[in-house]
């Protein structure tokens, strides 16, 4: 280690190591993202300047700035005109997701089903006569594919229009985080269980406990709402915990 790299690393307690010649700027990345990860700058907390970064580093000014860059657009920095770059969140939200894409079909789905529940509960109280039309537009969908393909009934054949009503259902909460979050783990749900069973496997639909879960939303009651929710959910979680448990026989 040089005198300089020496000064670098010993001052502040747990400051930035020298970043190797070898791709440079991942390097600065993974120095800065662990950093972050470690508290070695609080949320809402300027970092030090590129200037000092680079000294700390000892990589130019320019390997840092893109560094920075790449963890502004990660989530983990926010850059102000006129006052430096600030700390927005000590996780990667990357790796969280590659996590989550790491967790097995019934932890997703457990995960699910806990964001559709409160949604169920939120829009029993905000959604719109829209919301309303939405859902039973999208249920009314399924069952037209449900009755034209008997043979395929809650298979591939319905997947997009479920999707779609339950969706329906998360945004008439009119809370756009969750929408974004329960986006995510619609679709994790989606290609675990395709994965794991294919769709010739996929759980069944039952259009009555869906059309139940919209009645119970138009009420009013944010009661009636979860549990009619939980209702529905109970159902294909019933089949992926058969299927799970046949899979397992098989291995």
């Amino acid at each position: 280690m040089t005198s300089a790299n020496a000064s670098a690393s010993g001052s502040g307690g747990g400051s930035l190591r020298a970043a190797g010649r070898l791709s440079l700027v991942d390097a600065a990345i993974e120095q800065l993202r662990g950093q972050l990860a470690e508290g070695r700058w609080a949320v809402g907390e300027r970092i030090p300047t590129e200037h000092e970064l680079a000294e700390r580093l000892q990589v130019g000014r320019n390997t840092v700035r893109e560094a920075i860059r790449v963890l502004v657009h990660a989530g983990m920095l926010v850059t102000r005109q006129g006052e430096g770059t600030f700390v927005r969140s000590t996780s990667d939200p990357a790796a969280v997701l590659r996590g989550v894409q790491r967790s097995d079909v019934r932890d997703v789905l457990e995960v699910r089903a806990a964001l559709e529940a409160e949604a169920a509960r939120l829009a029993a109280v905000r959604h719109t006569p829209e919301d309303l039309r939405r859902m039973r537009d999208a249920l009314e969908r399924e069952a037209a594919v449900i009755a034209a393909h008997p043979e395929r009934t809650g298979r591939e054949a319905t997947v997009e229009h479920d999707l779609e009503f339950h969706t329906a259902v998360v945004e008439a909460a009119h809370n756009p985080a969750l929408t974004e979050v329960y986006r995510y783990f619609g679709a994790s749900v989606r290609e675990s269980m395709r994965a794991a069973f294919g769709d010739h496997e996929m759980p069944e639909v039952v259009v009555a406990t869906h059309a139940a879960l919209v009645d119970a939303i138009e009420s009013g009651d944010p009661e009636r709402a979860e549990a009619a929710c939980r209702a529905l959910l109970a159902e294909p979680t019933a089949a992926v915990e058969q299927l799970l448990a046949e899979f397992a026989a098989r291995k």
